[in-house]
């Protein structure tokens, strides 16, 4: 779960009022005019929206799926693990999965020793998510009220689909739920578990996540060259899950659930899947059988929500500094916010090395700020992977190096880069979050950023471009999120962390420029039907809507991208250039059978979901192209001849050369591409020639 939701979710926080923000930054309505660069394009496309929902893989959402017009694609039905009505295939033995020992202190393993789980079976998947739903009432009006991003037969879907049960025991409505094989299985069922209904959610940081894929050159094989198996999703969710804090671990611990012991909460959750062919994921179906897929789109950093949406706008991770963009250590077991009600001792820098006596117990990891309570309270998420001397960095180093062409770790000497989620350096008044005490506030916050982003190069270009935040318009008059929870008009549940923007000093310290580029979605369709869209918008849903398991659902975020793209081809001139790209921002932790090509220290991690929805697009194409996140800023730089975000972000990587046998695999690694290939530019009509 992403750090807002852990911990905002727990406290019961959100957030207040438009007039505050139109006393700010004057009229929320304020445009990014239409300029002639908007047009200089080297493609047909003069819009993009960019919709990014929350946490799932490819393999989650695409597992059964065929193609149309007989388009190879690769997943858990295509390799043979499952089969068409989501049992294990004949070679379910591909993804299986396997417990591991590491248990010498200050050794974190990439890649430990392996065994089977004991009796052959996976750690019971627990469950996650509300009993009923977390609207207030099970009211629909408090629904249509809180959120405004769905079309109205899908209101329905957020006051249902709780789970009826206590949270972190074993999901009674899983069939066999003590005894599935140790591999993917089935989420949904005819009976007992809806493709409407909530679901649990996997651990997903950094070094969790490059553990789960067991990364070793001694197992590269010619589907995976890289020697990434993904034979440890199970094993590091049960014995660590999403981080200590630094605490001890419990007397009473157990990576198997018992009445009696402290666990992870989780089980093997990751391992789950929804099923196309049985009618779960309707509408995305719909999109990839009428537009354009890959099936070889990643998430571009391991880890969670904040880093994945830093990579996306920046093409590159962010770092600890004195605000003033020179890198200093972050906080290392010292007191911070000294003399406020804030203050502590606290350890910003991540150490997942496991503690002495337990097996893979991170010695300090886990999230900043609130999750009981405390603005003081969290665990490190910083690391200096510039120095293999520090915890966790150097069996990822030695990884990279192993490489037959081996990968540079594009760490910076002395930068402490975030590789998780902590709050961002501005609120949303444009007030400086990291130097601000309040006991609202929390100490996990960091400092404003002076890392370029491709806002930065829009500006320069003077090419118009908007962050649609939804529920941005509340949360800018109550920037510690107090009115958070489902609880009528005034809810917030705006994602901080998702805005990569909000990060950076200089978009963040002109009132002018937040009013015009930072907008609640509320503006997008406005600007939809007035037809005054910019031409690169970025889209985040509410928490209530954006798909994360157990604080939100998959159909929900299905239902919010509907009512974009229904409202965007309802204005046949903008639809006849739009490109509409739906995708996630990281694959949440579950389970994904694909190729993961190493491409610096922070990344890439799984296969994510990437949909292109266009008239330009090929119908019912799949892509094999290699990309990840900033294959976005590579087709925006392309089309509006835009140079690369820095010198160091990884848009200068080259497009994919593919190896001649396996399309998936570049040979030029590191390199992703720029999703040109997923349009069909030659057919469109003569006036939108390029």
């Amino acid at each position: 779960m992403n750090f807002r939701l852990k911990g905002m979710r727990e406290l019961g926080i959100g957030l207040s009022s438009l007039a505050l923000f139109q006393m700010s930054f004057g009229s929320a309505l304020a445009q990014s005019a239409p300029s002639a660069a908007d047009h200089r394009t080297q493609s047909p496309i003069k819009h993009v929206i960019v919709i990014i929902g929350e946490n799932h893989s490819f393999d989650n959402v695409f597992a059964t799926y065929e193609p149309k017009n007989g388009h190879g694609i690769w997943n858990l039905r295509s390799l043979g693990i499952v089969n068409k009505d989501g049992s294990p295939g004949p070679n379910f033995k591909l993804a299986q999965q396997k417990a591991a020992t590491d248990t010498t202190a200050d050794s974190f393993l990439l890649s430990p020793a392996k065994a089977a789980f004991p009796g052959g079976v996976l750690p019971a998947p627990l469950t996650g998510g509300p009993k009923s739903s977390y609207i207030t009432g099970n009211s629909l009006q408090l629904a249509q009220e809180s959120e405004n991003g769905l079309p109205a037969d899908y209101y329905q879907y957020l006051v249902s689909g709780g789970t009826g049960q206590a949270s972190h025991v074993p999901d009674q409505r899983i069939p066999n739920v003590n005894a599935l094989p140790p591999g993917p299985f089935q989420l949904t069922n005819a009976t007992t578990l809806n493709y409407h209904d909530y679901s649990a959610s996997p651990v997903h940081r950094f070094y969790q996540m490059w553990q789960q894929l067991d990364c070793n050159i001694n197992q590269a094989t010619p589907l995976r060259p890289s020697g990434c198996d993904s034979s440890l999703f199970s094993w590091v969710e049960t014995v660590v899950g999403a981080g200590s804090n630094g605490d001890a671990q419990p007397a009473n611990f157990s990576a198997e659930y018992s009445p009696t012991a402290k666990t992870t909460g989780e089980g093997s959750t990751a391992l789950g899947f929804y099923n196309m062919h049985t009618g779960d994921v309707p509408y995305f179906k719909h999109l990839a059988d009428h537009y354009a897929m890959s099936d070889n789109f990643h998430q571009s950093v391991n880890g969670g929500t904040g880093a994945n949406h830093i990579m996306i706008g920046h093409g590159d991770a962010i770092w600890f500094s004195d605000g003033a963009g020179n890198p200093m250590p972050p906080p290392h077991n010292v007191t911070v916010a000294a003399g406020s009600k804030n203050a502590g001792i606290v350890d910003e820098v991540e150490n997942p090395n496991p503690a002495a006596g337990t097996n893979n117990w991170y010695a300090e990891d886990g999230y900043g700020g609130g999750s009981y309570g405390s603005p003081s309270y969290g665990g490190g998420s910083y690391t200096n992977c510039s120095d293999t001397r520090q915890p966790g960095v150097a069996p990822i180093v030695d990884y990279l190096k192993s490489l037959p062409k081996p990968i540079a770790s594009k760490c910076e000497p002395g930068h402490y880069y975030l590789l998780n989620n902590y709050n961002p350096g501005y609120f949303g008044n444009g007030n400086n979050a990291f130097t601000d005490n309040s006991p609202n506030n929390t100490v996990f916050t960091i400092p404003p950023s002076t890392v370029p982003s491709i806002g930065d190069s829009l500006n320069k270009a003077d090419v118009s471009w908007k962050y649609y935040g939804d529920q941005w318009n509340n949360y800018v008059g109550d920037p510690y999120q107090l009115n958070y929870g489902a609880q009528g008009a005034n809810t917030d549940e705006y994602c901080n962390i998702c805005n990569p923007f909000q990060y950076d000093t200089s978009i963040m310290t002109n009132p002018a420029m937040v009013a015009a580029h930072i907008q609640d979605t509320t503006n997008l369709y406005a600007d939809i039907s007035a037809g005054t869209l910019p031409a690169v918008s970025f889209v985040k849903p509410s928490g209530l809507v954006d798909g994360h398991p157990s604080s939100s659902k998959l159909d929900l975020f299905e239902g919010f991208s509907k009512k974009i793209i229904d409202a965007v081809k309802a204005n046949p001139k903008l639809w006849a250039d739009t490109a509409i790209f739906v995708t996630f921002d990281e694959g949440g932790g579950y389970y994904d059978s694909g190729y993961v090509q190493p491409v610096d220290f922070f990344g890439d991690g799984t296969r994510i979901p990437f949909i292109v929805v266009s008239p330009l697009a090929k119908q019912g194409h799949v892509s094999h192209e290699y990309t990840d996140h900033v294959s976005i800023l590579k087709f925006i730089e392309r089309n509006w001849r835009l140079k690369p975000v820095s010198n160091r972000s990884r848009d200068n990587f080259p497009n994919p050369i593919a190896h001649e046998r396996n399309p998936y695999v570049p040979v030029n690694s590191p390199a992703i591409g720029d999703l040109f290939d997923m349009f069909d530019f030659d057919s469109a009509p003569n006036q939108w020639r390029w």
